[in-house]
């Protein structure tokens, strides 16, 4: 059968290791360090950093002096492309991102949130059975185009392709039907926010609420930021979200980006970003009682947690949001994995607006 992935024939990767035009890498953060390191791997040079003229303060970074635009302009004149290491969904800096790649050539590199390994012609081929299974149990056309959309991203770095699907965040509301009666489960819920949104789309009428936040910072935010609701409507646990009861190392990050780690705390090269945390099943959890709305952001544990709420998914279907965009597997393991627990769902895929592709969700229903 004629599938999208025919019509590509090689990736970013492989076109970084053979240009002859100056690489430079575009943010001062993990996002950067990542993309050097694999860009030492295949031999490809970074000729130099940048960042966006507010944060250019003469410091240096990765050994080289972070320079504004202009002075990469004045360097090189149109004898450079540029990498954008970081992410962001904040309307202002995308427009900025996107008036660059009118002028320069510009390309987000996709390396995953979590774990190793890139996302290469290579690797797509290998798991093309996979891909075209989860293609085809798309619901819709929008849904299909995401999904193809955010492959070839994946593949080339154009972040074009990621601006072309994007809809709006609130349509996940009106495809999932959310309602006055819910008992919404939100796994990953950081410091309440996306509990505030549930809040407000159902204008504060639901049944229960439960949260799993391991980071014992943003769980006491949450808690602050939810004081209004009594404890007998919210249950609020300090924990991960886990296919068992166990205890797990935690690693410290800024923001969302904390996540589980399965190293040995020996092992660690850095013990001091991380503490053990409790893990628990969401079965486990709600002890039988049904829950009618999950949502799954768990810094690459959600395969995991998908597994922890198995009986929950196998014997009241709840619906389902799930990020796709923490492992380079994410895009057909995650949908293949629900598929297996219940075979009445309808699968729905949405981009966000974000650059790169870390607002690319599975809506399960």
């Amino acid at each position: 059968m004629a599938f999208f992935l025919d019509e590509i024939d090689t990736c970013l990767w492989d076109y970084l290791r053979q240009t002859e035009k100056k690489i430079v890498l575009y943010g001062m953060g993990d996002g950067a360090v990542k993309i050097k390191s694999v860009l030492d791997e295949i031999g490809a040079p970074v000729a130099d950093i940048m960042a966006s003229d507010e944060f250019v303060r003469g410091h240096s970074f990765l050994g080289c002096r972070v320079k504004k635009l202009s002075e990469i302009e004045e360097l090189y004149g149109d004898d450079f492309l540029i990498l954008v290491c970081f992410g962001s969904q904040i309307p202002e800096v995308m427009v900025h991102i996107y008036s660059i790649a009118e002028r320069h050539e510009l390309y987000a590199p996709n390396v995953p949130v979590t774990g190793g390994g890139l996302f290469t012609l290579d690797y797509a081929n290998e798991h093309r059975d996979e891909l075209e299974k989860v293609y085809g149990m798309l619901a819709d056309e929008q849904s299909k185009r995401v999904f193809e959309n955010v492959i070839r991203y994946k593949l080339s770095g154009r972040i074009g392709l990621l601006r072309e699907c994007e809809s709006p965040e609130e349509e996940m509301y009106d495809l999932l039907r959310i309602g006055a009666e819910e008992t919404y489960v939100d796994l990953g819920a950081y410091n309440g926010d996306t509990i505030v949104k549930f809040l407000n789309e159902t204008k504060m009428q639901f049944r229960k609420i439960y949260a799993m936040e391991p980071d014992h910072r943003n769980y006491i935010k949450l808690k602050r930021r939810l004081y209004m609701i009594g404890s007998g409507l919210l249950e609020a646990y300090n924990c991960g979200a886990w296919d068992t009861e166990t205890t797990m190392m935690f690693s410290l990050r800024a923001g969302r980006s904390s996540h589980v780690d399965a190293a040995d705390p020996k092992k660690l090269a850095n013990p001091a970003r991380f503490r053990e945390v409790s893990m628990m099943s969401v079965d486990h959890m709600l002890q039988g009682d049904a829950a009618t709305f999950i949502k799954y952001d768990v810094e690459g544990s959600e395969r995991q947690a998908i597994d922890g709420a198995k009986q929950t998914i196998a014997a009241h279907r709840p619906k389902l949001s799930v990020a796709l965009y923490h492992r380079n597997e994410d895009m057909f393991a995650i949908p293949l994995q629900i598929a297996e627990l219940n075979r009445k769902y309808k699968f729905y895929m949405r981009h966000h607006p974000y650059i790169p592709d870390w607002d690319t969700n599975l809506y399960c229903i």
